[in-house]
């Protein structure tokens, strides 16, 4: 009974792997769009959501069965609650690919306000840290997660790298305000994407060590602004 168990443990494990690597491809998708300016890849996005969607309802059903028919405890049972936690996380990173492809809808009914440099690299970065996100969940490796929360620092620092240098166009040319605005736009899903990636590696750490890693950086931010 044990072993049937441990394979569906498994095999959740599995399902949530799949989930993340369509999450990753549909980031890596919508930022090409981006990149090209043009809309090939909209419709595979939008059919990864449906999977993604499918997978995290069959991840929490899951978790709910077994958590109602086995009755775990300890590790397992924390793993079972994580599980779905992870899952929600995955969706809203797919949801964040499907707002870039909107904002780069919107973004090609004008002409290009400026080479993308820091966007592209801004979007490999934070598909890193979902790979490593889930890589420290699969492999329960909390040095993994450690350097997950470690790389969001960079990519906020991304995000407002890319609104100050928009910023100066759009107050040099107002023509330039709407695409500008669709570019602030697109790092501030990628940030997203970011924070998604490092909610799961603070789960990865809790199921591995127990440790409550959530909100550590709003904390941080209340101490530093102290008086």
């Amino acid at each position: 009974m044990h072993r049937h168990f441990d394979d569906q443990i498994e095999e959740l494990r599995g399902r949530i792997t799949l989930m993340g690597g369509l999450a990753e491809s549909m980031i890596r998708l919508a930022t090409r769009m981006l990149v090209e300016r043009n809309e090939t890849h909209v419709d595979d996005v939008l059919a990864k959501e449906e999977e993604v969607n499918d997978l995290q309802i069959e991840v929490d059903d899951r978790a709910v069965k077994l958590t109602a028919l086995q009755q775990p405890v300890g590790w397992d049972v924390r793993f079972l609650f994580i599980a779905s936690r992870i899952a929600t996380d995955i969706e809203r990173i797919a949801d964040q690919a499907v707002n870039i492809c909107q904002n780069v809808h919107h973004l090609l009914q004008y002409p290009s306000v400026k080479p993308l440099v820091d966007l592209p690299i801004m979007a490999e970065l934070a598909q890193k840290m979902v790979r490593d996100a889930l890589e420290s969940f699969a492999r329960r490796d909390p040095v993994v997660a450690q350097r997950v929360l470690e790389e969001e620092k960079k990519v906020d620092a991304f995000k407002d790298q890319v609104f100050r240098e928009l910023l100066t166009y759009m107050m040099s040319d107002p023509r330039t305000i709407p695409p500008a605005l669709s570019l602030i736009l697109v790092s501030r899903n990628l940030e997203r994407v970011g924070d998604h990636a490092t909610n799961i590696a603070e789960e990865a750490i809790y199921l591995v060590q127990g440790r409550d890693l959530r909100h550590h950086h709003e904390e941080k931010t209340r101490t530093l602004r102290k008086p």
